[in-house]
């Protein structure tokens, strides 16, 4: 890492300045970003207002952008040294610890790869084209006929507001004069609620061969998946049984193998530890070109 050795600034005392450098640059920018061209007051009877008040470019304006620019150069040191090392840091404790030696594995081994359970797409499936047809057309109906004649649909609307129809309303032609509106409603009370019964009892009628079809689907597949289930758990013992006789040899190496991974594992963290306390106790060294204003900010012990 650049710009680090035994002797310099702690983090914590890089974190302070680059605040307060922050901080005074942000001030010079509100004295640059608040000036203006003109000042503007009016004088009425013996008392002067001032509506606009003079702020022009203050003397010191070079210096005071250029100790801005500086204020901003030793904040990036700083800021770039604190990431760097932090950085730096949080790759030693991303490292993996890789054992050189392979995992021991019993050739002969047997695997087992369960049947997958089926889903509703596969019951679907085994529909016939008559009842997979039978099914959207049922769907269809129940699901269009249910938006016109259930709660705010065009259906229930009409019977909500049919009751609440005057049968002439006023429509004002010019102030204080109003003219009558003639309103002839199309339907009946009686005519729409014999329209819901109707469409209520075809949709009842759809709605239950949908809810069959999709019942028959659901069934189909606790059906299909107990027997897969079954199947599986009987292959696994018989997997299981064979691999029993192995296991007992492959213990005792996979504990030598264990021994030797964790010795191997206990040196890398060493290593890692040492590492990381090296990392965290650099300083940042202060190049001379920002030496001048750090000593503005540092404090003095």
């Amino acid at each position: 890492m650049r710009n680090f050795g035994e002797k310099g600034l702690s983090l914590s005392q890089a974190q302070s300045i680059s605040n307060l450098c922050f901080q005074r640059a942000q001030e010079i920018t509100n004295i640059v970003n608040n000036v203006n061209n003109v000042s503007v007051s009016i004088k009425f009877g013996d008392e002067t207002y001032e509506e606009i008040e003079a702020r022009p470019l203050p003397e010191n304006i070079i210096e005071l952008l250029k100790e801005k620019a500086k204020l901003h150069s030793v904040q990036a040191f700083l800021m770039s040294a604190i990431k760097a090392k932090d950085s730096e840091v949080k790759r030693i404790q991303k490292e993996q610890f890789v054992y050189s030696v392979a995992t021991p594995l019993s050739p002969l081994s047997e695997t087992f790869d369960p049947t997958p359970q089926v889903n509703e797409e596969w019951a679907w499936s085994t529909l016939s084209d008559s009842e997979y047809n039978e099914y959207l057309e049922a769907e269809a109906y129940a699901a269009h006929i249910g938006q016109f004649i259930h709660k705010d649909g065009t259906l229930d609307v009409l019977r909500k507001e049919l009751p609440l129809l005057k049968g002439v309303k006023w429509m004002e032609i010019e102030t204080g004069k109003k003219v009558p509106l003639k309103v002839v409603k199309h339907h009946t009370s009686e005519s729409l609620l014999k329209l819901h019964e109707s469409l209520a009892s075809f949709h009842k009628e759809k709605e239950q061969r949908v809810n069959y079809f999709k019942a028959k689907v659901k069934n189909l597949v606790t059906e299909k998946n107990a027997i897969i289930s079954q199947e599986n758990a009987n292959t696994l013992n018989e997997v299981q049984s064979r691999n029993n006789k192995l296991r007992e040899e492959y213990k005792t190496l996979l504990e030598q193998w264990r021994e030797g991974y964790n010795i191997d594992f206990q040196n890398f963290e060493k290593t890692r530890v040492e590492s990381i306390k090296k990392i965290v106790n650099l300083k940042i060294v202060v190049d001379s070109r920002f030496q001048d204003t750090i000593d503005k900010f540092q404090v003095k012990k």
